[in-house]
């Protein structure tokens, strides 16, 4: 789309002049004779820069400039004047003008400023929606469910962002805990800061100490010039401790150091060095019992534990199966380039009534299989991975066609009678819990010859 510029000048044979020359360039060009014309414009429509003469009554370039910057911050402004001091430059740059340019001006000078002006005004955007695709994908919309569980969670996490206190996050293995320690750190002051996480349970002891704390040169064998720890790459920011509860005894002791001090010591370094991080950390031990068997330092649990936020496995969660199921599946049929349409009502009855024991994880790596192999389009039973089929559909899924259409039909019949009994045939609620329109759920009803009314 071509870009659109407003040109503000009182002065009719100038002002014309360069929108001519703009638009034979392909931009889209609005005149306004003075301030007041380009207020009206502003108002009115949407302009990725604005080109305005210095000198003007009764509004000036100035006025011009801090009224768009008012209305529309990330719009560039350049201003032109016949009269160009080092004192008024000055200030129409602290008032955040693009660039400030004098007459006379040669085409081409005035066309290269335009372009940078725009290219500023394009990187903008970018940043703009890449930092909104980062909210998007973890910040709390990006949390999918709707149990009593997650509701509780996203109750809180909130109020949890908004604070620099330390939060331990648990729940098994698979739930998603990392997912919560990013979100909160999207959501918190210090979003604009970095996002740093570590295993404590991926690294020898050693090799973990040096990552996290760094080390001077010649602090061992090998070092051969300094390096900084991840604490310091975190300054600013939020540092993820993830499965704190591998964490080495000697490590731990370091970590509280950390945690009471706010300042870490590198490897053979006396110096101590501040580090301004928030600190979250997850496990999916019970530290409470690690603490009782000397395994786990009691005072480092009270100092990481100030807030706990506990995610429930996928079993508690049943709800949320479907959800989370949907959400993979358009997921990785964008990635995978598979246009798939949903799960049927008999492959989303199989999913719901199996375990998952790898919890979320486990679901995303199904569904992914499942985008990959899938035939197609609608998702069926057969297309689930052998273990998810309990002994009946698994009869179902490898017998030949014909006893296979009999089979699946017969469960999906039973399963859509059976939601419709449960919301007392209420359409769009049984719909809604089927994972399908309600549009689709009437040709469903209508193959199965299943009426409205007998489905109570």
């Amino acid at each position: 789309m071509a870009a659109k510029i407003l040109i503000v000048d009182d002065e009719p044979v100038m002002r014309k002049s360069l929108a001519i020359l703009l638009r034979r360039e392909g931009y889209v060009v609005t005149e306004a004779p003075g301030g007041p014309e380009a207020t009206d414009h502003l108002g009115r429509d949407v302009f990725d820069l604005v080109i305005a003469d210095l000198k003007m009554e009764p509004l000036s370039g100035l006025d011009v400039l801090r009224l768009v910057k008012q209305m529309s911050p990330d719009v560039e402004v350049i201003l032109i004047t016949a009269f160009g001091t080092i004192e008024v430059a000055v200030e129409a740059m602290k008032l955040g003008a693009f660039d400030f340019i004098t007459k006379p001006f040669q085409a081409e000078e005035i066309l290269l400023r335009v372009q940078n002006a725009l290219e500023k005004r394009r990187l903008k955007e970018e940043v703009h929606l890449l930092r909104a695709e980062v909210k998007s994908a973890f910040g709390f919309e990006g949390i999918v469910g709707q149990s009593e569980g997650i509701r509780q969670v996203l109750t809180i996490l909130p109020r949890v962002a908004q604070t620099d206190s330390t939060v331990l996050i648990t729940g098994e293995s698979g739930t998603g805990k990392e997912l919560i320690a990013r979100a909160i750190h999207a959501a918190s002051r210090r979003a604009q800061g970095p996002f740093v996480s570590v295993s404590c349970a991926a690294f020898p002891e050693q090799l973990l100490e040096n990552e996290l704390f760094g080390h001077v040169k010649g602090a061992f064998t090998g070092a051969l010039a300094a390096r900084r720890g991840l604490f310091e790459e975190a300054h600013g920011g939020t540092f993820f401790l993830d499965e704190i509860g591998e964490t080495p005894l000697a490590i731990q002791a370091k970590l509280l150091r950390v945690l009471e001090d706010r300042s870490i010591r590198r490897l053979g370094d006396n110096r101590s060095i501040p580090v301004n991080v928030r600190i979250t950390a997850a496990t999916n031990r019970d530290l409470e019992v690690a603490v009782r068997e000397k395994l786990f330092r009691e005072d480092l649990f009270y100092r990481l534990n100030v807030i706990r936020v506990h995610l429930p496995p996928l079993r508690e969660r049943k709800e949320d199966i479907s959800l989370l199921a949907r959400h993979f599946l358009a997921l990785y049929c964008q990635r995978l380039r598979r246009d798939l349409t949903g799960f049927s009502p008999a492959a989303l009855e199989i999913l719901t009534a199996y375990d998952f024991p790898g919890n979320i994880r486990e679901l995303s790596n199904v569904v992914e299989q499942v985008v990959a192999l899938a035939v197609g389009p609608m998702i069926e039973p057969p297309d689930l991975p052998e273990k998810l089929l309990r002994p009946e559909t698994k009869a179902a899924a490898s017998a030949s066609a014909p006893s296979r259409s009999t089979s699946l039909a017969a469960l999906e019949r039973d399963l859509i009678l059976e939601r419709l009994r449960a919301r007392r045939g209420n359409l769009g609620l049984a719909a809604k819990d089927l994972g399908i329109s309600r549009t689709t759920l009437w040709r469903w009803m209508k193959k199965y010859q299943i009426e409205p009314r007998g489905s109570g």
